[in-house]
C-alpha cells in the first residue's frame, strides 16, 4: 500500500492476478532470476501465511503430471489458495521454532528432504525497527539451522579433517537436500541498511 493509503501498483497486480499477497511478485523475482524450483523438486515454505509464496512455489513447479510437493508451515492456520495451487500443495499450523529436524523431516516427500527451502517468517512488527531486525535475524537463523543444521557450524570447527570420522549424528543434519537452494528474507534496520543483502543460498 502506499504512504497514502490506496493500493499500489504490485497490490492492484496480485488481486488480478489471483495471488493473495504482493509478496508473490518478490519470489517470482528470484524465481526469474535464479530458476531455484525445478519441476518435480520439494518446497518448504517456513511462514507461508497467508500463502502467496505457495501459489508462486506450485506455479513453478509445473503442471501436475510433473510431480512436486509444497509444505507450508506457519503459526497461523493457512487455507491452501484456490488459485495458482493444487493438489501439490499442504499447509501445517506449528511453531517453527519449536519444531525438531525429524518432524520437519517427516513432512518431507519420502522422509529424505526438501530441495528448496524459503523463509518469509516475519515477526510481529513492533515499530522498533532495530528490535524487529533483530527477532527477524532470529528466525532466519533458525530457518538456516533447519535447513543445514550443524553444516552451519563448520567453519568454528575449523573443517573435519582428512580421513577423520564425522560424529554428527542424524539430529545435526538439516532437511535441505545437498545441492539443495536456501531463501532467506529479513528485516532491515536502519542500523542495517545497505550491509544486510537477501540470503540466497
Amino acid at each position: 500500500m502506499s504512504g497514502g493509503g490506496a493500493p499500489d501498483f504490485f497490490y492492484r497486480e496480485a488481486q488480478r492476478l489471483g495471488y493473495v499477497a504482493r509478496s508473490a511478485f518478490k519470489l517470482l523475482q528470484i524465481q526469474n532470476q535464479y530458476k531455484l524450483i525445478k519441476p518435480g523438486c520439494s518446497v518448504l515454505d517456513l511462514g507461508c501465511a497467508p500463502g502467496a509464496w505457495l501459489q508462486v512455489a506450485c506455479q513453478s513447479l509445473g503442471p501436475l503430471k510433473n510431480g512436486g510437493a509444497v509444505v507450508g508451515i506457519d503459526v497461523k492456520k493457512v487455507k491452501v489458495p484456490s488459485l495458482h495451487c493444487d493438489a501439490r500443495v499442504q499447509t501445517i499450523s506449528a511453531d517453527v521454532m519449536k519444531l525438531s529436524k525429524p518432524q520437519v523431516m517427516e513432512l518431507s516427500p519420502k522422509k529424505k528432504g526438501f530441495s528448496v527451502i524459503l523463509s518469509d517468517m516475519c515477526p510481529s512488527v513492533s515499530g522498533i525497527s532495530t528490535r524487529d531486525a533483530a527477532l527477524s535475524f532470529e528466525l532466519g537463523m533458525r530457518a538456516l539451522d533447519l535447513a543445514v543444521g550443524r553444516a552451519m557450524n563448520v567453519s568454528n570447527d575449523n573443517f573435519q579433517n582428512e580421513g577423520e570420522s564425522c560424529t554428527c549424528s542424524p539430529y545435526d543434519k538439516g532437511v535441505l537436500l545437498s545441492r539443495g537452494h536456501l531463501v532467506i528474507k529479513l528485516l532491515e534496520s536502519e542500523d542495517t541498511k545497505g550491509e544486510i543483502s537477501p540470503m540466497l543460498l
